[in-house]
């Protein structure tokens, strides 16, 4: 029951909402729409305006007697001490609300994506490995961990997580999803944002919606797709969060579907998201996405016809600074282009989000609770500075057993996990050191484990002499650490994307005198080309970057063993090495922590129990391609491309081994608005422990409209030592069998099913098969639908 306390303090927050929705005048109205993008001072001054090349900043001291809606990225701009910056937005705050006649503050948004975008603030392993974890737990941990520390220098919102499902692995954005599966991708981020909301930092879901989708993987392009591919693979992942995450914030998309824009689509941003979701947050804009109404897409005139679009749409809050919700705003209302309460509607909205973050309140304070205790008088500076952590111990046990949990082992001849030393001669001579060629270039690279959103690669990278402000041990480093009697000897062979290969001789050289070669492949991550992953960094193909794949048949060649170890954003096709190369380690940006991971995995000090949230081509060149796909996806004898992945969706090797046994249908048949239940038993059937997912896949071999020839609806992760069992009891719900028909309405359909039980979405990961059967009529489901499997795990006792 809600207290009576809670009751008041709400009630009296909406009065005050209201209060000032009828006092402010159309200025002071506006200037809460709108944020100013300033970073914050390195002497612990007043922010200033951030020059961006897009921009012109308006001046502080014009902007302030009206009010202000947000400050934008006041640590995610430039290099700050995390204290100073703490004190620069307070001074800030304080200003803002005493220029106002009002008294309202500022809310503050910074990205947060892999970790607060601070500098000397933890970095956490990206997206794609949340997924590759299969832990959505460990990911609320994570995010509760970021929250804390965003809200414990004043920040109010983090612009994260991303929901887009991956439609094409060229695409350069890739690292920052969860995968290409829907419900991986709604579990593990609705688990984010359960984290961060938990710390009291808005979380905003993005980009919302169908952004991954563009044409030819190409950043910011054109979306071409059915309603029916919207409805069932897109829009899931942000309803999941916004049920069960209790998301406060949303950002648009970029791009347009269908000839429609996402920040001028009424029927998506109000019509879908608040009036049949029930969302009541925010919707801000992606940055400069109202203004590219004009600029892109061309469905606006001027930009106070870009501002009456987005805001009758349901954008509330332009961003990152004052652009077209300004003075071409103001223009378009007097003109009536918009009706004032469209204004007032926003404003509501925006008002009570801070009323919810106590900024309304009367004893608001500016001073962030990192500073609670500190004397921050007069020139505080130097007293100041350095004391605020924002990578504790605790943060990095929890990047450190992420990143360990999201090591995913392709393939492995026995030759994982290495021995300390190799095996002893005919001799009896002692056995000599175990000698491991390190080659390539990711051996040597310290943000080799960092993807385009942290801190030292989104910022630091302007700042080339500026420490990266958090540990960051290369490869090489962290297997001297795993392996010290070993004798290591590390050659880069060639760069991530250069096309030299005058390198390859030399690695080559040292590749033989070795008794295994470590591969150390991938991505550089970057913006807008700077690197071959991320915002803007899309692929021609999904060829290595530059002379890496050349470097890798080289090492093929040698006689060597090979371990392929990938450090990237996006998968890769490996050519020869699927089938050649002694064991395959893939990582996705695993984070701070991702080197000491790695190397626990290849000593076996961690056992490997990431899962592929991407599947892994074997072809280069057959994009798009997911393994949620129709049957005429698959191969066929009427096409010459084979898609069939290398490693498919969902695949994992361990250093154990496990049967899957004792089958039972509890109800085989149900009718559509039922339930389905099973069991079985798991046995760990090696002579070390082990960690397996259970994957639970739906088949629907005849439907009114075409299906995917599998979906995932459920998991199961569990440990189990040697010889010991573990019995996992599922019941599906009817509902998780519903699609969108042929009438545009989501439907649960009669007739029969198949619930598999796998390792992976291939064929050959299918262990077990249960055929089921929905009866009855045709049922129509809403939003209100189920979700997920109940999924319950016994492991036995063991004396």
């Amino acid at each position: 029951m809600v207290s009576e306390d809670h009751a008041d303090r709400a009630a009296r927050r909406a009065a005050r909402v209201a209060e000032l929705v009828s006092a402010m005048t159309l200025e002071e109205k506006l200037a809460q729409l709108y944020g100013l993008w300033a970073g914050a001072s390195q002497d612990g001054a007043e922010v200033a305006p951030y020059q961006h090349e897009m921009e012109t900043p308006p001046r502080l001291e014009e902007l302030l007697p009206n009010g202000m809606g947000q400050l934008t990225r006041p640590f995610g701009t430039a290099p700050v001490d995390p204290a100073l910056g703490a004190l620069s937005l307070m001074r800030t705050q304080a200003l803002i609300a005493g220029k106002n006649r009002f008294g309202v503050p500022a809310l503050a948004h910074d990205e947060c994506l892999a970790g607060f975008a601070a500098w000397r603030a933890t970095a956490y392993p990206v997206p794609l490995s949340w997924g590759a974890s299969f832990d959505p737990d460990l990911v609320a941990q994570m995010a509760a961990a970021i929250g804390r520390d965003m809200r414990a220098v004043g920040v109010h919102q983090g612009l994260a997580p991303v929901l887009d499902v991956v439609r094409d692995a060229r695409w350069g954005r890739v690292e920052e999803t969860a995968g290409e599966d829907p419900y991986l991708v709604g579990v593990v981020a609705t688990a984010y944002v359960r984290g961060l909301e938990s710390a009291g930092v808005i979380a905003t879901l993005k980009h919302f919606a169908g952004y991954s989708a563009s044409r030819a993987g190409r950043n910011l392009a054109p979306v071409s797709m059915g309603a029916r591919e919207r409805a069932d693979v897109v829009l899931p992942p942000f309803e999941m969060a916004v049920r069960e995450g209790g998301a406060r914030s949303v950002m648009h998309a970029y791009t347009d579907t269908d000839g429609v824009p996402s920040a001028a689509d009424g029927a998506l941003l109000t019509g879908l998201l608040r009036d049949t979701w029930g969302f009541s947050g925010t919707v801000v804009a992606d940055y400069f996405g109202v203004e590219f109404l004009r600029t892109l897409h061309g469905v606006a005139a001027d930009d106070g016809d870009a501002a009456a679009t987005a805001l009758t749409a349901g954008v509330d809050v332009e961003l990152p600074t004052v652009k077209t919700f300004g003075a071409p705003l103001r223009e378009a209302l007097a003109s009536g282009r918009l009706p004032q309460e469209t204004v007032d509607r926003a404003l509501t909205r925006v008002l009570t989000q801070k009323a919810e973050l106590g900024l309304l309140d009367e004893d608001w304070s500016p001073v962030p609770p990192a500073l609670a205790d500190a004397d921050t008088e007069g020139d505080a500076v130097e007293r100041l500075r350095g004391t605020v952590d924002l990578d504790r111990p605790a943060n990095r046990a929890i990047a450190r057993r992420l990143a360990e949990e999201s090591v995913i082992l392709l393939s492995n001849d026995g030759t994982l996990p290495l021995p300390g030393t190799p095996a002893a001669p005919d001799s009896p001579a002692a056995p000599p050191r175990l000698r491991i060629a390190l080659v390539g270039p990711q051996a040597g690279s310290r943000t080799a484990v960092l993807g385009c959103y942290s801190f030292p690669v989104h910022i630091g990278a302007q700042h080339p002499d500026l420490a990266p402000g958090i540990e960051l041990p290369t490869l090489s480093e962290a297997l001297t650490a795993e392996f010290p009697d070993a004798e290591i000897i590390v050659a880069e062979g060639c760069g991530v994307d250069t096309p030299g290969t005058d390198g390859i001789a030399a690695a080559v050289a040292a590749a033989r005198d070795a008794d295994v070669v470590l591969a150390a492949l991938g991505d550089r991550a970057g913006l807008f080309g700077r690197g071959t992953s991320g915002e803007g960094c899309d692929a021609p193909d999904l060829t290595l970057p530059g002379a890496q794949q050349p470097l890798l048949d080289a090492l093929l060649d040698c006689g060597t063993p090979v371990v392929a170890v990938l450090l990237a954003g996006r998968p890769y096709a490996l050519g020869r090495a699927v089938e050649e190369a002694a064991a395959i380690v893939q990582t996705f940006f695993p984070g701070q922590e991702g080197t000491r991971a790695i190397a626990g995995v290849l000593s076996g000090r961690v056992d490997p129990s990431g899962r592929l949230p991407v599947s892994v081509p074997r072809l280069p060149g057959a994009q798009p391609s997911s393994y949620l796909a129709a049957p005429l996806a698959g191969p066929s004898s009427v096409s010459s491309i084979d898609p069939t992945p290398a490693f498919a969706f969902g695949h994992g090797l361990t250093y154990t081994s496990f049967t899957w046994s004792g089958l039972a249908l509890r109800t085989p048949v149900a009718a559509t608005d039922g339930e389905l239940a099973l069991s079985f038993t798991v046995r760990n059937t090696g002579a070390r422990p082990g960690t397996e997912v259970a994957q639970l896949y739906l088949h629907d071999p005849v439907a009114s409209v075409v299906r995917p020839v599998q979906r995932l609806i459920g998991w199961a992760r569990f440990t189990l030592e040697p010889d010991q069992r573990a019995r996992v009891e599922m019941r599906v719900p009817a509902d998780l069998a519903s699609f969108t028909g042929t009438e545009g309405r989501r439907i649960v359909e009669p007739g029969a099913l198949e619930l598999r039980l796998a390792t992976s979405a291939a064929d050959s990961g299918v262990r077990l098969r249960a055929a089921a059967e929905l009866t009855g009529p045709v049922r129509e489901v809403d939003h209100t639908r189920a979700l997920h499997a109940a999924v319950t795990v016994t492991v036995e006792e063991r004396p």
